[in-house]
């Protein structure tokens, strides 16, 4: 996730010198089988570097201890010869062919830099001889194919550090000019990075330092890792606090992690050196660790020459035959690849560790170890404390269990290692929209005051990474593409605001972690308009079974007449016209499953009932479902149900208003007109509700949030179709490759965990002054306005049974009169007489 810069430096280790005796060793050129070691001090300096003098020491106490081990090659000890090379190619090949001119070099030791060991390499193929350095760490070195004959005991920067700086920028230090190349504050400012690898030696790298500490790009804002440990003294005290929280990822050996290492060998050579040269020798602590690294070089070739030479015991030619010319690049060792084999097969438990090589790279696969040291204060000073040791087997883990890691910024917060937006001048454009963003001018003072979720979201950005903003306020026609354009030309820094992550835009800006979720939706007139239909409870029958219904009744009745009248009681004594009104009624109440009051008396009677009953259970299961679905679906033929009644056409293309350069827009375009704008335009969200009210459109779409706010606190008379789709999100604007933008990704996110987003959702969104509007949940009860027709109908069925009771109360008062006329005049007849 961080991201690095490599430094990569030549180890120039001819800086802080000491000044040493020299011993008398053992006479080197007693054989004249030897080994070269190469070491990185100028030749004849009367100043040689703790580097240089602890690895030649070491170097010849392991040929001094074959020899106390009676180890001889073809009946002879090894010899050597040590030689400096300056800490350049040129050096390095110069004393390389002067040393195998004079004397049968079969291997060499060293060279220390990398620069070096490339052309050291190059020979050692050519004369057909091994070479095995003890300090050049380049990871090309690694390469088997193109470097045959080279090994080394010291462990590549691959191991650890190449999978982290390999994507990275390199910037390089100019060792003939002492200067970085370019300008480095500006190139670190320009960057993401925060956190930079220096690999260099300690001289060099206190130059890198004082010349970051004078751009001031040290701590607390970068963390540096160093590969060499330095000196403190040469740094003014009062920037110490700049140098706290800085780390050294250094090499090490086994003893120091607890690893297996040989101690009979490490404390039967430092009695060697003790013994011949005990000017230089620091004590078995102080000793520097590619000392060791150079000891097992040696001793690897002393132990390969004796496991290969042991092969010719039996043989009458010798095992080292060696092709002389007075020419140094076509001298060659004869049998070089089954020695070669020999080294690559070599395993043994060395001074640094154990030590194992391969067919497949140059590197020492067994044995590798990093440790390192946190720079933390101390009392008026600063002290390397360890903290971190790493291994193949355990990889990375605490040096103690009790280590705490000093950060730069003297805290235990580790970084991010990214760049930080702390005191940068930020400029943020924003766009009106209600509730995120509602702008108010306050005429008094002259000033225009921002409030809503998004002035609330930019204080708590601000709190915490504590930049400067720099408000920019959008023109009376901003929209949210012309947004994102005044990101991607400079513009504005970033833009933040109800704007919508879209791949579109993406493709010219990028976008922060989600600041608020959200997803789009459709956005009506309340419908106000009642349709009555008197006759919709007739619509579950088309008009023709109702006719045929009727005739049914009518036969049904005409026939129940014919049948009973004869036998029974209830349809004798009466007229025609009376016993068919009573049939009549016996079948209209047979197939609505009431019934008549009186029941039938003969068989055929009884089986007309049946085939009534029949027409009953059929007819009314189906007038029931039929008239169900019908009252449904007058209940929401004005409704839009979703985004699909759009799609297909349910509302004219034209009714439809859409926010111009807005993802809406994108999304209609996608996904309903095919790119064909038959829509109507709209360019503000204000605009949009007006067309609605004023019918200028039916219908919208328009992003959940801000409907959801509108139509529960202002337009009251507007709703919202239930149904959301299209999901998205809304994000922060800025350009693309900014360097803050994991910065402010990181303090967004931290925002979500911890629910202070949802917070301002609340507080902003959570109101609702339209009762009415807030929701749009469609009610499944059956209005009176759609069963008016039926209770219409019952009210004239109702009226026409009171007209029928008057008019037979108005016949029986005629009745009633003229009997009573009658018996007056019979009276008045009577008295005459």
């Amino acid at each position: 996730m961080w991201c690095f810069r490599w430094w990569i430096l030549p180890f120039i280790f001819g800086q802080f010198n000491i000044h040493y005796a020299r011993a008398a060793w053992p006479l080197p050129n007693m054989s004249s089988i030897q080994l070269l070691g190469l070491f990185a001090d100028a030749a004849n300096t009367s100043e040689s570097t703790e580097f240089s003098v602890h690895s030649c020491a070491m170097f010849k106490a392991a040929l001094v201890l074959s020899q106390q081990y009676n180890i001889k090659i073809d009946g002879e000890f090894i010899g050597w010869q040590a030689a400096q090379t300056g800490g350049n190619a040129i050096g390095a090949l110069r004393s390389t062919c002067q040393a195998v001119i004079t004397a049968n070099v079969i291997g060499i030791v060293g060279p220390v830099y990398s620069r070096e060991a490339s052309i050291i390499a190059a020979f050692a193929h050519s004369d057909n001889i091994p070479a095995i350095s003890y300090a050049a760490t380049e990871p090309d070195l690694s390469d088997r194919n193109a470097y045959p004959n080279f090994y080394r005991t010291v462990t590549s920067d691959a191991a650890v550090t190449l999978p982290i700086v390999a994507r990275n920028k390199l910037v390089v230090f100019d060792i003939a000019t002492q200067h970085i190349r370019g300008d480095l504050k500006d190139i670190l400012s320009t960057t993401s990075t925060r956190i930079i690898i220096v690999w260099a030696d300690d001289y060099h790298t206190s130059l890198i330092l004082q010349i970051a500490l004078n751009f001031d790009v040290l701590g607390p804002y970068f963390t540096w890792i160093l590969s060499s440990k330095v000196s403190f003294n040469s740094f003014n005290q009062t920037m110490y606090t700049k140098l706290i929280g800085m780390l050294i990822l250094e090499p090490i050996i086994g003893s120091v992690v607890n690893a297996p290492f040989n101690t009979i060998l490490l404390n039967a050579a430092y009695q060697i050196w003790e013994q011949y040269e005990p000017e230089t020798f620091p004590g078995s602590t102080k000793v520097n660790y590619f000392a060791l690294f150079a000891f097992d070089a040696t001793w690897t070739l002393i132990q390969s020459l004796q496991q290969f030479c042991s092969t010719y015991k039996n043989s009458s030619s010798p095992c080292i035959s060696i092709v002389n010319n007075s020419f140094c690049f076509d001298r060659h060792l004869l049998n070089a690849t089954s020695f070669l084999n020999t080294i690559s097969t070599t395993e043994f438990v060395g001074v640094s560790g154990p030590v194992k090589f391969s067919d497949n790279v140059t590197d020492r696969i067994d044995g590798i170890y990093y440790i390192i040291r946190n720079v933390q204060p101390s009392t008026n000073n600063l002290e390397l404390v360890p903290v971190l040791q790493w291994s193949h087997s355990d990889n990375w883990k605490t040096y103690t269990q009790s280590d705490v890691i000093i950060w730069p910024g003297n805290t235990l917060v580790p970084p991010t290692g990214f760049a930080r937006l702390e005191g940068i001048n930020l400029r943020i454009c924003v766009i009106e929209s209600m509730p995120f963003t509602i702008r108010t001018n306050i005429i008094e003072q002259n000033q225009t005051k921002l409030s809503g979720y998004v002035p609330d979201l930019i204080d708590l950005l601000q709190t915490r990474m504590r930049f400067i903003p720099y408000i920019i306020y959008p023109s009376a026609n901003q929209t949210y593409d012309g947004l994102i354009k005044a990101v991607a030309t400079s513009v504005c820094d970033v833009a933040i605001g109800d704007i919508t992550v879209t791949a579109k835009r993406r493709e010219i800006v990028d976008f922060s972690t989600s600041i608020f979720d959200n997803s789009l939706r459709i956005i009506v007139r309340q419908t106000k308009t009642v349709h009555i239909d008197l006759l919709s409870y007739l619509r579950p029958f088309s008009l023709n079974l109702w006719l045929i219904l009727l005739i049914c009744l009518v036969y049904a009745a005409v026939l129940l007449c014919i049948l009973e009248r004869p036998n029974n009681e209830a349809l004798q004594n009466r007229s025609i016209t009376s016993s068919s009104g009573m049939s009549m009624w016996y079948s209209i109440g047979t197939i609505m499953g009431y019934g008549a009051d009186f029941h039938v008396q003969t068989a055929a009677g009884r089986l007309l009932t049946i085939g009534l009953y029949l027409l009953s259970l059929v007819l009314m299961a189906t007038y029931t479902a039929n008239l169900a679905s019908d009252l449904t679906i007058s209940k929401s033929k004005d409704t839009i149900s979703g985004i699909d009644d759009i799609k297909n056409g349910k509302i004219p293309f034209s009714r439809i208003g859409i926010l111009v350069e807005s993802s809406q827009e994108d999304y209609y375009l996608r996904e309903i007109s095919e790119g064909v704008r038959n829509y109507y335009p709209l360019k503000t969200q204000d605009e949009l509700y007006s067309s609605l009210l004023n019918n200028l459109v039916d219908a919208s779409i328009l992003d959940t949030s801000a409907i959801e706010y509108y139509t529960n606190n202002i337009y009251c008379n507007l709703t919202f179709v239930e149904k959301d789709f299209a999901p998205s999100s809304y994000g922060i604007a800025y350009p693309k490759q900014w360097l803050y933008g994991e910065d402010l990704d990181v303090i967004i996110l931290s925002l979500r965990e911890s629910g202070v987003l949802d917070d301002l959702k609340e507080k902003w969104f959570d109101k609702n002054v339209c009762q009415h509007s807030s929701s749009s949940y469609v009610s499944t009860s059956i209005k009176l306005e759609e069963m008016s027709g039926l209770f219409v109908t019952f009210g004239l069925i109702s009226i026409l049974s009171l007209v029928l009771f008057i008019s037979k109360k108005c016949i029986c008062y005629e009745r009633l009169s003229n009997k009573i006329s009658t018996l007056k005049e019979f009276f008045n007849s009577t008295a005459s007489l």
